[in-house]
C-alpha cells in the first residue's frame, strides 16, 4: 500500500533489517483495510505442523501456530536450555540443548541431565532419567492499549519479540495467563503507563520497565531479545554513573564484552537514546523500541546508587 510504503521509506534511514521489518509489519497491521481478527481467525483455522525431509538423515519440523503459544514455546524451551547448562557433565551447547528439550518435552513430557559417564549414544538416546523441565512456564510481556483492555476499542496489542496481535488474543492475555506480564499504554500516544503494580521490588520493576522500552540489545545493529541480555550501565559506574533508568539500558553478552573491552564507547543522549561511538570514529545512535515514561513509583533507588530516582505516576 502506498500510505505504509510512504510511512516505512523513512525509517529504512536509521533501523536494521530486523527492525525496518517489524515496523512495517506494524503499519500493515493499523492500514489493512481488513482488521486482524478477522485475518487471524481465518489464519488460526489454518493452524498446522508440517514436516520437510532434510539431508543426512535429518528433518525440519515446522508450526504454523498463534503467535502468543510460539513465543510462550520458545521461550519455555530456552529457559529448560539455560538450567541444563549448570548440569555437571553438560557439554552441549544451548542450540542443542532447546533441541532436546523440544524432542523430549514431546516424545515424554520431560526432559533430563546429561552424566559424567554417558556415551553420546546414551546422551542422544536419554529420556526420563532425572527430569528437568516439568513445571517450567514461560514469561512473555504482551503490551495492551488502555481502552483495548476495557472492551472499548479494537486497537492491537503488541506481543514482545513478535509484534502486533489482535485485540481478542491480547485481552485473553493480560485477563487469564498468569505467566504473562500486563504493559498498559496510553491510547493516543501509546506512551507504556503501567508494568504492572503488583511488582515492588525496585531491581525486578526497574528490569522489566526496561525490557519493555528496549526490546532488543542496544548495541547498533544488533537484535537479540532483552530478556536475554544483561543491563548494562551506559557511563560506567566507576566513572560516576548512576544505577538508574536514565543510564541503564540492555545488551547482549557479546556486545556487553564489546563495550568493556574495546575501543567501542557510549553516552546517554536522553530520552532512552544512546549515541555510539566506533573505534574508526564512525558514531551510532539507537533508540528505544517502545516510547515510555519512568516506572510508577514515587520514589525508587537501586541499592548502591548515590542519586534516588524520582517520578510521579502517570495516573
Amino acid at each position: 500500500m502506498a500510505a505504509v510504503e510512504e510511512a516505512v521509506l523513512p525509517k529504512a534511514e536509521s533501523l536494521t533489517v530486523p527492525k525496518l521489518d517489524r515496523a512495517a509489519r506494524e503499519l500493515r497491521e493499523r492500514l489493512h483495510p481488513e482488521s486482524i481478527e478477522e485475518r487471524h481467525t481465518k489464519s488460526v483455522a489454518d493452524r498446522r505442523i508440517e514436516t520437510c525431509p532434510a539431508r543426512d538423515g535429518m528433518a525440519w519440523l515446522n508450526a504454523f501456530l498463534p503467535a502468543p503459544e510460539v513465543l510462550g514455546i520458545e521461550n519455555r524451551l530456552r529457559d529448560i536450555a539455560e538450567q541444563l547448562t549448570s548440569e555437571p557433565g553438560e557439554d552441549r551447547t544451548r542450540t542443542q540443548l532447546v533441541a532436546d528439550a523440544f524432542t523430549d518435552l514431546l516424545l515424554d513430557g520431560v526432559t533430563t541431565a546429561a552424566t559424567n559417564d554417558e556415551s553420546e549414544e546414551e546422551k542422544s538416546t536419554r529420556r526420563i532419567d532425572a527430569p528437568i523441565g516439568t513445571g517450567i512456564r514461560p514469561r512473555v510481556l504482551v503490551t495492551v492499549p488502555v481502552l483495548t483492555l476495557l472492551g472499548r476499542s479494537e486497537e492491537p496489542g503488541s506481543l514482545e519479540g513478535y509484534g502486533p496481535i489482535d485485540a481478542d488474543a491480547a485481552r485473553r492475555i493480560a485477563a487469564r495467563a498468569p505467566s504473562f506480564t500486563r504493559i498498559l499504554t496510553h491510547p493516543e500516544t501509546g506512551a507504556v503507563l503501567s508494568v504492572g503494580r503488583d511488582r515492588y521490588a525496585v531491581p525486578k520493576d526497574l528490569r522489566t520497565w526496561l525490557r519493555v522500552r528496549d526490546e532488543t540489545c542496544r548495541f547498533p545493529g544488533c537484535n537479540r531479545n532483552a530478556g536475554r541480555a544483561d543491563v548494562d550501565h551506559v557511563t560506567d559506574w566507576q566513572y560516576g554513573g548512576g544505577t538508574d533508568y536514565g543510564n541503564l539500558v540492555h545488551l547482549c553478552r557479546s556486545h556487553h564484552r564489546v563495550k568493556h573491552h574495546t575501543a567501542w564507547s557510549s553516552t546517554s543522549a536522553g530520552g532512552g537514546r544512546v549515541r555510539w561511538l566506533a573505534p574508526s570514529g564512525h558514531g551510532y545512535e539507537t533508540q528505544p523500541a517502545t516510547p515510555i515514561r519512568p516506572p510508577t513509583k514515587k520514589r525508587l533507588q537501586v541499592q548502591g546508587s548515590a542519586t534516588p530516582v524520582t517520578d510521579e505516576p502517570p495516573f
